[in-house]
């Protein structure tokens, strides 16, 4: 896989694709993929956002085959309607990429089912979004989900004693426990695949340090994160870029179900995709099914 681009996708014609989150790594994805010749139904909870980024695809790939759904993954009921119109418009889904995030709120925020911001949009929202989608997946060419991770997850912790960081918020610490979740959900979804007959892929991916606007959006524009992201735009690499990792996942020949991707230089910070090192806790199976639990009983989405 040395160097991999968008240009070593193979043909997408005739498969259907979701992606979570119309803007940077999403928006590449949706791209990408578009140009590949995929059907990508952009998914967010922006409606003038997402039909900027489709009305962008269309400028770039004229005649490209991607439309815009409104999907708040800080939302149970949000979700629970978008898989509805799909399962009523799709005869089967080929690729879901669970990449839509939000990053480190100064002060703790919650969604509309109560849940800690963080772990229910990058997670909890991803894992009942993939539930429901799951009878399309299964229906789906070799379908394949993708769950987006981070560089963060290596730090993070599944606090099951304060998990929704009601007794203690600390921003980076809740986000990097969001995106170990999601690691350890793509692992697990491959386990339960296996172990299940449901023919589908599950793979995490990660971007490195790249350019997008999670940071600014999270910490501010004016936090001294904000300020080293606009100041030192060099050291965080395009989310073109960036983006490579989960695109590989979502399509390479090579690419292997119950893996992690991210890039390959300075300690998978930049460069082109390559197999990424899995933090150990992230391996630690016990912890992964009691999540699963939990994120079912939390969600009240039970896989079949």
């Amino acid at each position: 896989m040395a160097k991999w681009t968008t240009a070593d996708i193979p043909p997408q014609q005739g498969r259907t694709a979701v992606v979570t989150g119309p803007g940077g790594l999403g928006f590449e994805d949706a791209l990408a993929l578009a140009r590949a010749g995929a059907h990508v139904i952009l998914a967010g909870r922006n409606p003038a956002r997402g039909a900027a980024a489709v009305a962008r695809i269309h400028e770039t790939v004229p005649g490209a085959s991607v439309t815009y759904e409104v999907l708040d993954l800080a939302s149970l009921a949000s979700i629970e309607s978008f898989a509805a119109r799909l399962r009523d418009s799709l005869g089967g889904l080929d690729l879901l990429i669970n990449n839509a995030a939000v990053m480190s709120p100064p002060t703790r925020l919650t969604t509309v089912d109560g849940f800690e911001s963080q772990l229910g949009t990058n997670y909890l929202g991803h894992f009942a979004l993939t539930g429901r989608l799951l009878p399309l997946l299964r229906k789906g060419n070799a379908a394949r989900v993708v769950s987006v991770s981070s560089v963060a997850a290596r730090s993070g912790a599944i606090r099951f004693d304060d998990l929704q960081s009601e007794r203690d918020y600390a921003p980076m610490s809740a986000y990097a426990q969001s995106k170990l979740a999601c690691l350890m959900f793509a692992l697990e979804l491959q386990r339960r695949a296996d172990a299940a007959g449901w023919g589908i892929r599950s793979m995490g991916a990660h971007p490195g340090i790249s350019r997008t606007d999670l940071i600014p959006n999270g910490f501010g524009p004016r936090s001294a994160a904000g300020v080293v992201r606009r100041l030192f735009w060099f050291l965080f690499q395009p989310a073109a870029q960036g983006a490579l990792p989960t695109l590989f996942a979502a399509t390479s020949h090579e690419a292997r179900g119950g893996a992690y991707y991210g890039p390959d230089r300075l300690s998978e910070v930049r460069g082109f995709p390559a197999v990424a090192k899995v933090p150990a806790q992230a391996l630690d199976r016990q912890a992964a099914e009691r999540l699963w639990s939990e994120s079912e009983r939390l969600t009240g989405m039970v896989y079949a």
